[in-house]
């Protein structure tokens, strides 16, 4: 039986152990309705009986219904309305006409939130920076991957590599990997096993089941463990229990853009609630057009832009240098200059397979052991065609994950158990596909002679005829390129096309393009909440995670089976509120071992102060410390891209020699990223309809991981000669502490009901003072200002609309893949709807980059250019 099919029947047999027990409650009848100040229904409302996980939420007409047990006295049902000040109600006995009014309350102050501490407490006290989005916001993002549109929000950067694949990051070092920031779905992980990459909303939810987005900034492992270093995204699904019924939206528009998504939910008696969404996205995609010359920290020999040489461009692939002429040749111009092919463009390269696709299938059941103990399993089947970059462009073809998870979750504990597995599907590596193109012999020539040799063999000889002529150095270049340029593989060819599919579909080391991961990742974690008294609680937790690693070689070191990887971890946080509950403390820890790494402790100490009459304004100060263990890819990758090797390092380092200076290098075996962060913040309404969020943070870095080059051998020895060896890329850790700092201002003004206003500033530097090694990149990635500015609301009750302008400064911006700066970018994202109420229909419009401004988030990544829609959603209650 496979592992993910066992936490099924292990939560299968809880349930069947406690049927007969839960079964006995005799449950009572609530109904009623909710209403705001105006006398107006509010469908959507929440309804929930404190201290249980039964609950319901309100029809088109504001009516609810639900069962209670008065067994035990009184029940409290708490109401609640996103905008709206939350309620308690008391019933003694049940009740069929209750009545409850919430008071709007537009600055949303009252949110509750439960990822920057583990449990829920209110936003305004959190004690980091967090921000949180609501089911009412998401479906009034325009983009199409519901992760680009939070960065509309303070402090957050996303970084998008195609339509539909993004990374999200706060406080720098952005990344289309998104290594630095951890994923969860409902506290699962989200992750691909492979890559440890989140790919976008990928794998994530279906917008019409997501019940609210947290994003905590900053370090986050004194509770989340590896690699919630620079901050943690949470999505939250919305409870069968609650949200029943069907929704459905569909929206297309331009680039043949098609969405639809339907969720189903449905409760069953008073113990039993199932739910089912699927999605579906497809458009074409954004694909990359950067022609300048790659740089030279990536193509040491590169030519200029121009160049009769030829040149290694950003997003050409194939354009390989297989020809550099000797330092004795007859021509002194020429001496040691290398030739490159011209390549092929990523539009010719990707082809047919220039769609985005995005499909996902989510089923989960959920049952009431008891009313305040819940089980719950499901099901998540993703399947995706994007564009990824890191060491190189690659075109994630069918690229997915099946994960099967379950929990058990009471009023202050929880268990929770997944398995994960990842799937390459038909994804290649367009520089391995541009490179074996031009290497193939030549066809239906009876030769073993290649595309590349036939090109440089005319090249080299027309060049050397022109000059023998008495052309000059620059006739003869241009004369042997405008003869070998023609010799290229004709990308319309039929004789290209069946090349190309063949080598996409080869996955063997050398010859092929094909990816074909295949990992798997097992996790368990569980809590408790223990009550220290009315004025303090103890939180403790533990986690398990078990890596499986498998691409036959052609990602991995893994000729000799799968290789496995494991962590392990505990924590605890201590909560104690003083001066009439007005101040908190809050000291967290947490130690993770590893099989690579020595074991890691992580802690975390806060305060928050809150003041004024109603606790409106909160102070807030954090020290913490956090570390990220070096990817699954940074520890075991093998992977040859000709011009360099890329090799894991956590068995006994490496020596080598300096590609600029000929010096000695010595590389020692990875460890874990250690990061100290201190930060400040203030979070309150300074008036009824004004609130201001305002945070300042100091990182210190040391053991920074980073890309180091150098010439050396594959078994980590040093060879004899620099000529000797070959260049090799690992990923290492700088000696040197790495510094940031900054600050970010949110402030929202709701003038009306009919407008809301919102604006945020984000500063983020990097101190390079002390940088000592120039060979050792830290791909900081990240504006240094950037700024949004908006305005959202409801008019009469039937038009909603959203308006966003986003704004962030040029800056550099590398992976292995290409390095370069990018200049300023922007975006004017619009969404606008109108309710039939009655009808539980939405008609919508909305569009992403609405002037197609500049907008390239990654260098070597594409143009994300505008995107127009018309829509509708439709919920029946």
């Amino acid at each position: 039986m496979g592992k993910p099919y066992r936490f099924l029947f292990f939560f299968l047999f809880l349930f069947l152990c406690s049927a007969t027990a839960s079964l006995a409650q005799e449950l009572g009848a609530i109904a009623g309705s909710v209403q705001n100040e105006a006398g107006s229904p509010m469908p959507g409302a929440t309804i929930f009986i404190r201290g249980t996980f039964i609950g319901t939420s309100t029809d088109r007409d504001g009516k609810f219904n639900l069962r209670a047990d008065f067994s035990g006295g009184p029940v409290v049902l708490s109401v609640s309305f996103v905008g709206y000040e939350s309620r308690d109600v008391t019933l003694s006995q049940p009740d069929n006409t209750v009545m409850v009014q919430l008071k709007l309350n537009p600055t949303q102050t009252n949110e509750v939130i439960a990822s920057a501490s583990r449990v829920e407490e209110g936003i305004l006290q959190a004690p980091v920076t967090v921000e949180k989005v609501t089911s009412q916001q998401i479906l009034r993002l325009p983009p199409p991957d519901v992760q680009v549109g939070l960065n509309q929000f303070k402090g957050i950067d996303v970084n998008s590599t195609s339509m539909i694949m993004n990374s999200l990051s706060t406080r720098g070092f952005n990344s289309a990997k998104s290594e630095r920031l951890i994923q969860l779905t409902d506290y699962f992980d989200t992750q691909s096993p492979s890559l440890n990459i989140n790919t976008g909303n990928l794998t994530g939810l279906p917008e019409l089941d997501i019940e609210s987005i947290e994003i905590i900034h900053g370090p986050a492992s004194a509770l989340y463990g590896a690699n919630a270093f620079n901050g943690v995204l949470l999505q939250n699904s919305k409870d069968p229990f609650v949200s029943e019924g069907l929704s459905v939206r569909l929206r297309g528009g331009e680039r043949s853009f098609f969405d639809g998504q339907v969720r189903y939910a449905q409760k069953i008696g008073d113990k039993f609630a199932f739910k089912v969404t699927g999605a579906y996205l497809t458009a074409n995609d954004w694909l990359a057009s950067n022609y300048s010359a790659t740089s030279k920290q990536v193509q040491s020999n590169n030519n200029a832009q121009g160049s009769s040489l030829g040149y290694d461009a950003v997003n050409r692939y194939g354009d390989v240098d297989g020809y550099t002429f000797a330092a004795n040749f007859p021509f002194p111009e020429v001496r040691n200059k290398t030739v490159f092919m011209p390549g092929f463009e990523e539009k010719t390269l990707v082809g047919n397979d220039g769609r985005a696709k995005s499909l996902k299938i989510h089923p989960s059941v959920s049952y009431l052991l008891t009313s305040s103990i819940k089980l719950t399993a499901g099901a998540n089947y993703n399947r995706g065609t994007a564009s990824y970059q890191s060491t190189s462009r690659y075109r994630f073809k069918d690229f997915g994950t099946n994960q099967y998870h379950g929990e058990i979750k009471g009023e202050r504990w929880f268990v929770r158990g997944q398995s994960i597995q990842d799937f390459g599907g038909n994804s290649y590596d367009l520089t391995f596909l541009g490179n074996f193109i031009q290497t193939s012999p030549i066809a239906g020539g009876n030769t073993t002679t290649t595309y590349a040799q036939r090109y440089y063999g005319t090249y080299v000889n027309t060049y050397v005829g022109a000059r023998t002529a008495g052309q000059t150095d620059a006739q003869a270049q241009a004369a042997a390129k405008a003869a070998a340029d023609p010799l290229q593989l004709d990308p319309t060819s039929a004789e290209f096309s069946a090349l190309r599919k063949q080598i996409i579909n080869d996955a063997t080391v050398g010859r092929g393009a094909r990816l074909n991961p295949s990992s798997l990742l097992n996790e368990g974690n569980a809590q408790y909440n223990l009550k220290l008294g009315e004025t303090a609680d103890l939180i403790v937790g533990a986690a398990y995670r078990k890596f499986r690693l498998g691409s036959q070689g052609n990602l991995f070191s893994d000729t000799d089976g799968r290789i496995q990887n494991h962590e392990l971890g505990g924590y605890a946080q201590l909560t104690k509120k003083f001066l009439q509950e007005r101040l908190k403390l809050a000291l967290a820890g947490r130690i993770d071992g590893f099989k690579n790494f020595d074991p890691a402790f992580s802690p975390r100490a806060s305060l928050v102060y809150s003041a004024g009459s109603q606790r409106q304004h909160n102070f807030r100060t954090t020290y913490g410390r956090a570390f990220r263990s070096p990817t699954q890819l940074d520890q075991y990758v093998r992977l040859d891209l000709g011009r360099v090797l890329l090799l894991g390092n956590v068995d006994n380092g490496f020596q080598g020699y300096s590609i600029t200076t000929g010096r000695n290098v010595d590389v020692a075996p990875l460890q874990l990223e250690r990061l100290s962060s201190y930060e400040i913040g203030y979070k309150g309404a300074l008036t009824p309809k004004l609130v201001l969020d305002l945070d300042y943070y100091r990182n210190y870095y040391n053991d920074f991981i980073g890309a180091q080059r150098f010439v050396g051998s594959a078994d980590g020895t040093r060879p004899e000669t620099l000529a000797a060896g070959r260049v090799l890329q690992v990923w290492t850790n700088a000696d040197q502490e790495v510094r940031t700092q900054g600050m970010a201002v949110g402030l929202t003004y709701a003038a009306a009901s009919f407008l809301n206003l919102a604006a945020n500033y984000s500063l983020n530097v990097q101190d390079r003072s002390d940088v000592q090694n120039a060979e050792f990149q830290t791909y900081f990635n990240t504006p240094k200002h950037k700024y949004n500015v908006g305005a959202n609301g409801t008019v009469l009750n039937r038009v909603s609309y959203a308006l966003n302008y986003r704004w962030a400064q040029g800056h550099e911006y590398g992976l292995p893949f290409a390095v370069g700066q990018l200049t300023d970018y922007s975006s004017t994202d619009a969404y606008l709807g109108y309710t039939l109420s009655q009808l539980g229909l939405t008609l919508q419009t909305g569009a992403s980059n609405l002037f197609n401004a500049n907008n390239i988030q990654v260098y070597g990544g594409p143009q994300i250019g505008r995107l127009v829609y018309l829509g509708l959603q439709l919920e029946v209650k």
